[in-house]
């Protein structure tokens, strides 16, 4: 019954490829709503209850547990593409294969996460901030994550898995338990135990997940693929595809980490110093709100390309690559005309300190004419990725973070001596560099493609 479902759902995609794009995205987009509105409620309660030394704090981690998810969601999507193009040929046998490779890549990497963070997170720390108190912060949550992190690697892959298959319904559900069970425990944790107390209360929504995904997946049965580990077959050829497809998507995650960390380090040489990355890590978070219809269309995009591209519907990949493109570009330009009139008010729902939100409210007057350039880049690179073609993502993540980014935002503040704005000029630049050249690029890939494979 769930194969004739999922053969049905290959069917409908094909036969209308712009209501597929929605019935993949939504879901997600659903998911990841929730999963913000617990972010952004976790951020206003630090701020509010703890301190502005605290939202630096969380500044300081975020760059290290990016590199955490940022590898994995790259491993992730290259099972992805794997198991959607699979499907789209009708091997099932690969798809299952693939599935259980990536679970049990997952059990591997998260022990060397653990391992890794143990040993280094202190000093990752300490590079991009000085002042002992967001350290401290800094170090109480990020310690405390790590129990997590286990959880975390698998629930990801095991979406990952879902969406190779079409099914996002089931991962929204699952995830929208564990964010529920997040904002209720948040602010109980967070009373008795600080910043460390928010930490907690996400390994344990983490812990749940988990658990739910393993029920669900591992003996109901409850969707498309099918594994069985305990007579795990490994084949080199599937797991050189899932890295030659899930490496570089994960080196650029890398990289953006990489250019947090520089980005983080050249903020704290400003006079604004912690309160600069305060107001940057805030940002970051609010922004989140537009970060989730564009990455569920793209990570979507993943999904529809690899199956119409292993279905051999080729006419497919043109139509539902510019009819997504029209609609994150219309998508984009609502949010920033919301985050340039509206974020003083979104900033001061998260810290009472003036100087924050003064800085932030200057990086949206800057950020919100970048989006449109974000979502092209983001779609492109992912429609890419969904060819079999993964490496231009990664080398278009470091010409804009670290050569164009990170090179001109040391270049304003450390060289001339700009004002603070000029580090935000540097994000507005990358952009838009590196919005012409994956698009410029994914038409090229395609073109190769389709020619090698209609040859």
């Amino acid at each position: 019954m769930i194969e004739s479902n999922n053969k049905d759902r290959l069917n409908q995609f094909i036969s209308n490829p712009y209501k597929a794009l929605w019935t993949l995205s939504i879901p997600m987009m659903l998911g990841m709503s929730v999963q913000a509105i617990y972010m952004l409620i976790d951020t206003a309660f630090i701020g509010h209850w703890v301190g502005g030394s605290a939202l630096a704090g969380l500044g300081l981690i975020f760059p290290p547990m990016f590199i955490i998810m940022g590898i994995t969601f790259g491993l992730g999507s290259g099972a992805t593409t794997v198991i959607a193009q699979s499907i789209g040929e009708k091997n099932k046998e690969k798809a299952d294969n693939a599935a259980e490779h990536i679970i049990l890549l997952g059990i591997v990497i998260s022990l060397f996460f653990i391992f890794s963070g143990i040993l280094f997170g202190k000093s990752l720390l300490e590079f991009q901030g000085s002042d002992p108190i967001v350290i401290k912060h800094a170090s109480d949550y990020f310690y405390t994550m790590l129990y997590g992190v286990f959880f975390m690697v698998l629930s990801i892959f095991f979406r990952s898995i879902l969406s190779g298959e079409g099914n996002n319904l089931l991962p929204m559900k699952v995830l929208g338990l564990g964010t529920l069970i997040n904002i209720i425990l948040d602010p109980i944790f967070i009373y008795y135990y600080q910043i460390k107390g928010a930490a907690i209360a996400t390994v344990i929504s983490q812990i749940t997940v988990f658990v739910v995904f393993c029920y669900l997946m591992l003996f109901k049965n409850h969707n498309y693929i099918s594994m069985n580990l305990k007579n795990f077959n490994f084949n080199i050829n599937i797991f050189k595809q899932i890295l030659n497809l899930g490496i570089p998507a994960s080196l650029s995650m890398v990289t953006m980490s990489c250019g947090l960390f520089i980005f983080n380090a050249i903020l704290n040489i400003t006079p604004y110093s912690s309160n600069a990355i305060a107001a940057y890590s805030t940002a970051h978070r609010i922004e989140h709100l537009f970060f989730i219809p564009i990455i569920s269309i793209a990570t979507c995009m993943v999904t529809l390309i690899g199956m119409f591209y292993g279905s051999k519907n080729y006419h497919l990949i043109n139509k539902v690559f510019f009819y997504a493109i029209k609609s994150g570009l219309i998508i984009s330009i609502i949010f920033g005309i919301i985050f340039y009139t509206s974020s003083k008010f979104m900033l001061s729902l998260f810290t009472n300190d003036i100087e924050i939100i003064l800085l932030g409210v200057s990086y949206f007057e800057v950020f919100s004419f970048a989006i449109p350039f974000i979502t092209i880049t983001m779609i492109s690179s992912r429609c890419m990725q969904g060819l079999g073609v993964a490496y231009p993502m990664f080398i278009i993540t470091c010409l804009r973070v670290i050569f164009i980014n990170c090179a001109l935002a040391y270049y304003y503040i450390i060289y001339l001596n700009k004002p603070l704005e000029f580090a935000w000029y540097s994000i507005f630049i990358s952009c838009i560099s590196s919005a012409i050249i994956s698009y410029i690029w994914f038409l090229i890939i395609r073109k190769k493609r389709l020619d090698i494979v209609l040859q």
